[in-house]
């Protein structure tokens, strides 16, 4: 039987980011990168992070006075299960459609260096 999938929401996936980068973090470390960018509370970081430790998306070391956090999910499958779920939801399944508008919005310019990785991977798929 497959493991369960557990969404996290919007601000559970900004915390998760947090630890995917540091790998492991303190409330205080989560904290102090979120009020980098947003109003947010030292006491709602801490509950958002309980939750997520309820709910399994992370695991917590309380062998020393500060508990540690390190994600108890992947990286690379929490974002392949999120794209996954949009691209059913917003583009009827189509990856192409996700692309193209991706690519062709217009609104987001890409680098020439984006451009290359782009036709690199393109070349290797054709020829697969």
């Amino acid at each position: 039987m497959a493991a369960k999938y557990i969404k996290p929401t919007e601000s559970e996936l900004e915390i998760l980011n947090i630890i995917w980068q540091k790998n492991t973090a303190t409330v205080r470390d989560v904290h102090e990168e979120l009020a980098k960018t947003k109003d947010v509370g030292y006491t709602t970081t801490l509950k958002l992070m309980q939750i997520m430790h309820e709910k399994g998306l992370v695991k917590r070391d309380e062998s020393m006075r500060t508990h540690v956090y390190q994600a108890a999910v992947n990286k690379e499958k929490t974002q392949k299960h999120l794209l996954d779920k949009m691209i059913d939801s917003l583009f009827g399944g189509s990856s192409t459609q996700l692309v193209l508008q991706a690519l062709g919005s217009g609104e987001q310019k890409l680098s020439d260096e984006e451009l290359e990785k782009i036709q690199a991977l393109l070349n290797d798929l054709r020829k697969q």
